[in-house]
């Protein structure tokens, strides 16, 4: 079974995720190309809409379910009393939002390894996966409106970062009656977004930049490639930092462009995403010239590592438009 990873709904430098939201919005491509080819598409009927979740079938009925549909999960208890209030909600929400998302039930009881992996602390605790990434929601009971306003946020970023729409429920089928769509045939490209993967996965940052390279050659707007190279350079240039070596330096020499944007990049990697663009727009507000357009072309190619849609990458634009102008 795999562990979950953590991660915020903004989205920090994951290559794993980089994989996950590649291959999640591939296939809602193809299942929408797929219904509309063939007048319709797969449906689950709407009891499936909330499934019993135990260890064994984690991975099947979470983690490769969360590639299709956001998953939510309510961890909860027999012998827990608010669990037993926030339950019904959660599962009547479930079928009022009609298949843009899927509730997990795990009983921590009989399942206490989950519970540890997503280090739960009290119940009820409310998580998601989507596409493969474990991040909170909610823990102990919240107002309804709450509730709504969160999971509408779900929906959300998993549409607009991930591509999933959701799934199709037909309301008049019964359990067995529905068949899933036909699949998809493969992408010109996923043979060489694989290998960028395996390069990635073997630490072979040089091949997994050339694998990127060489299906935007063929397909520039390719998205996951434009990603996966973005974050693969990223990582190839702080692969052999001394980081305290670093720091100092940038620390020594203030007004070193180099020095700041080699600290930045570590900063990324490290999940420090505000401080990442804070000390490049700062970097940009003391310099001029070619030095600010070295720190500014650099800011925006760190922004391209997180998504245009990150909410840091919104405040960062923001911030350095208030410097330049």
């Amino acid at each position: 079974m795999q562990q979950p990873r953590n991660m915020s709904m903004s989205g920090v430098v994951d290559l794993a995720a980089v994989k996950a939201a590649g291959e999640a919005k591939a296939k809602a491509e193809q299942a929408r190309a797929e219904a509309a080819r063939s007048g319709g598409g797969g449906a689950v009927s709407p009891s499936s809409l909330v499934i019993d979740v135990d260890e064994a079938g984690f991975e099947r009925d979470v983690l490769q379910r969360s590639t299709e549909v956001p998953v939510v999960i309510d961890f909860w208890a027999e012998w827990c009393e608010p669990c037993k209030q926030l339950s019904p909600v959660l599962e009547r929400l479930a079928r009022e939002y009609n298949g843009r998302f899927v509730l997990a039930k795990i009983d921590v009881e009989a399942n206490q390894l989950l519970m540890q992996q997503f280090g739960i602390q009290g119940i009820p605790a409310v998580f998601a996966v989507v596409a493969g990434q474990a991040l909170p929601l909610f823990q102990g009971l919240a107002p309804e409106p709450q509730i709504r306003g969160t999971l509408d946020q779900l929906v959300e970023v998993a549409e607009q970062r991930f591509g999933l729409t959701g799934i199709t429920v037909d309301a008049e089928a019964e359990d067995g009656d529905v068949q899933a769509a036909p699949a998809a045939p493969a992408g010109p490209h996923d043979a060489a977004l694989e290998a960028a993967v395996q390069a990635l996965d073997a630490g072979d940052l040089g091949g997994a930049v050339q694998a990127y390279k060489n299906v935007l050659a063929d397909d520039p707007g390719n998205v996951e490639a434009k990603l996966g190279l973005a974050q693969a350079e990223l990582l190839h240039r702080v692969q052999s930092m001394d980081a305290s070596v670093v720091r100092k330096q940038a620390a020594d020499k203030p007004d070193d462009v180099e020095a700041q944007i080699t600290v930045a990049d570590l900063d990324l990697v490290g999940g420090h995403v505000e401080d990442a663009f804070g000390r490049l727009v700062d970097t940009v507000s003391r310099t001029a010239g070619a030095d600010r357009d070295t720190v500014r072309l650099h800011l925006l190619e760190l922004f391209e590592v997180i998504g245009p849609d990150d909410p840091r990458v919104t405040a960062a634009r923001t911030a350095l438009a208030r410097v330049l102008f």
